[in-house]
């Protein structure tokens, strides 16, 4: 095939068993773990995670057609330039894929993330023209649109019911071999850095498949991961959870310490090992290198930053970079209580206690809390509520952020699924969506009395949103955000039954979270429970609002300095659950683990005693003295 294929078994070249330490066990799976992982693959088909192999190839044939045209227009830009017809008639240019389709693991009706390589004399100004107007000709090609400010330019398509993002990289190279490994770091030189930005995704997906030892056994793992994240609310990498890119690698670690398991034994150990991870350890999946090309890489001994990354998980690829600097303390914190649950559910399922279906039925978020912060995004019209929306829930992680740093806020937890938000006027155009984000409080020591404003938290990342808004020109009249208080047993006013009813939930006795005591606490807002926030004064599509501009496209990885070379990864005692367990494992099993150089501990909570009865921030008009912006916690 023109591309690289992602059907089952695809192969590749000869893998590196173990990564950066030996294996905790090389035992061969037995009878019960090959049944087991029948009922998996069974349990998993309702889901629609598996598809058919019509719809493959149909995707094949789709890749194929887009790579043609892809050689043709780089064939009529050659000729264009005057190239000498030697050059023009072998100069190539090809489709790559990565995510999850180039994995193996896309679902039914998933997109797919394709990479367009050309040689040295073709811009990235012809893709976004020439390429663009040619895509534009084509009757398969459907809502056609580029987006070349993102912080990884890129165009996006539907090709025949196929939606599909194209990333452009043009090579220091005066033809395209169609045998060209993007994984010679060689490629990396005299490149700019939106090109090796583009390149990251296929490199990483690559070094990836690469580095596990049986590619079938690790694609069944992760789909079952990747189902049971989504079903749990702890798959999204802009709200602070891991992305799709971050579950591999989390995979793939537990295949390399499992070289023979399979996926039924593999699921099993995932939780096992990373229920029990020293965090901020990094999981590395190779030892990084360092290739003297002077890019910027992840390493916590140069880049002071770097070490208070709170779930580090290194891409494997050159430049290396830590995939998950979204996670805060929050959400670390619910993904590790989830894979505790995960870990005593997988152990029920092994003593026939029960299905793998418990494993994937979702926990009931909106039982967990006593306290909920609601934010809602509205706007006037479709298309400006899509652009907003995107800003807002790009900017949700800071709120979360500046909410965990209250001292008697233990844990602010955003629901990653967001929900359509009834109309405050019936008969007004309008569009609403709204987030839920669960609190945890606790009780200051000797009072009787708790009061926590949030005014300042919550206004201020309001001000973040709209000076973004603002400074990329998206902003429009009518574009609003306002933030609500409600209660578990009010949640009923904004969201529907089918949405709150209560589902089955699954606790391992002394690791839930809602443990924390906070029965008597309680939020108050003003008269109404809520608080609008008002739009900058004078604020215009082109109005300026003081600060520096931030890119609208969050970067799916941070991009830091220095280099990590020749970290040793000393072993750390874990307690194995189930003595009983297969693949020959002992009481306890030892987790390599490589430790973060140096080791800093996340800077301590502040102490929270100021009380503001109303804000007013720059730019922003004074709110009605009826109409006081307050948000506390209170206890009676």
């Amino acid at each position: 095939m023109p591309f690289p294929a992602a059907g089952p078994g695809a192969p590749l070249a000869p893998p590196q068993p173990c990564g950066i330490s030996s294996a905790i066990s090389l035992a061969a799976p037995r009878d019960t773990d090959h049944e087991l992982t029948q009922k998996l693959v069974e349990t998993l088909k309702p889901f629609g995670v598996f598809e058919e192999e019509e719809e493959l190839q149909r995707r094949m044939l789709i890749l194929e057609k887009l790579n043609n045209l892809v050689k043709e227009w780089i064939h009529e830009i050659s000729e264009s330039k005057s190239l000498p017809q030697a050059v023009t008639e072998s100069v190539g240019g090809k489709i790559f894929t990565f995510g999850s389709y180039r994995l193996g693991v896309h679902t039914k009706g998933a997109d797919i993330d394709a990479l367009c390589v050309a040689p040295r004399h073709v811009d990235r100004s012809d893709f976004f023209t020439s390429f663009y107007d040619k895509l534009k000709l084509q009757e398969e090609v459907k809502d056609l649109r580029a987006v070349e400010e993102a912080f990884v330019p890129v165009i996006k398509l539907c090709f025949d019911g196929i939606e599909i993002d194209i990333l452009f990289a043009r090579l220091a190279l005066q033809t395209i071999p169609e045998d060209l490994d993007l994984r010679d770091d060689s490629l990396l030189k005299n490149l700019d850095i939106r090109c090796i930005r583009s390149l990251n995704g296929c490199r990483v997906t690559d070094e990836i498949l690469h580095l596990v030892p049986n590619i079938d056994n690790f694609r069944l793992t992760l789909r079952a991961i990747k189902l049971w994240a989504k079903c749990h609310n702890i798959y999204s990498n802009i709200l602070g959870f891991l992305g799709g890119v971050s579950w591999a690698m989390l995979v793939a670690r537990t295949c390399q310490l499992y070289p023979n398991a399979i996926a039924s034994t593999l699921v099993r150990k995932f939780f096992l090992v990373f229920s029990e991870w020293e965090w901020p350890n990094p999981v590395l999946l190779k030892e990084p290198e360092e290739r003297n090309l002077n890019l910027p890489v992840w390493d916590p001994r140069v880049n002071p930053s770097d070490r208070y990354h709170l779930m580090p998980i290194i891409t494997p690829a050159y430049p290396q970079q830590n995939s998950t600097y979204n996670v805060s303390v929050s959400t670390r914190m619910v993904m590790i209580e989830e894979f505790k649950q995960g870990l005593a559910i997988t152990h029920e399922i092994l003593l026939n206690k029960a299905e793998w279906s418990k494993l994937f039925e979702a926990p009931s978020f909106f039982q967990k809390y006593k306290h909920y912060i609601v934010l809602l995004a509205s706007a006037p019209t479709e298309k400006q509520h899509l652009e907003w929306v995107g800003l807002v829930e790009s900017k949700i992680r800071i709120l979360v952020g500046s909410l965990e740093k209250n001292e008697f806020i233990t844990l602010a937890h955003v629901n990653p699924q967001s929900f359509p938000a009834p109309k405050e006027n019936p008969d007004k155009e309008e569009f609403r969506t709204m987030w839920v984000i669960g609190l945890v409080l606790k009780k200051p020591e000797n009072s009787e009395t708790l009061s926590i404003d949030l005014t300042y938290d919550i206004q201020s990342f309001t001000d973040t949103v709209y000076r973004q808004a603002i400074n990329s020109k998206m902003f429009e009249m009518d574009m609003k955000i306002a933030a609500m208080h409600l209660r578990r047993k009010e949640l009923h006013q904004l969201l529907p039954n089918h949405v709150l009813q209560k589902k089955k939930t699954h606790s391992a006795e002394g690791i839930m979270l809602s443990a924390v005591n906070d029965s008597s606490l309680h939020l108050t807002v003003d008269s109404e429970n809520s608080m609008s926030v008002p739009l900058p004064m004078g604020a215009t599509k082109t109005g300026p609002l003081t600060g520096s501009p931030q890119g609208r496209s969050s970067p799916a990885l941070a991009v830091m300095t220095a280099s990590v070379t020749n970290i040793q990864a000393p072993e750390v005692s874990l307690q194995q659950v189930n003595p009983s367990e297969s693949s020959g494992v002992t009481l306890s099993e030892s987790i390599p683990q490589t430790p973060s150089q140096p080791t800093i501990s996340p800077p301590p909570k502040p102490t929270v005693t100021r009380v503001v009865s109303s804000t007013h921030l720059v730019n922003h008009p004074p709110r009605p003295s009826g109409n006081q912006q307050n948000t506390h916690v209170q206890e009676p």
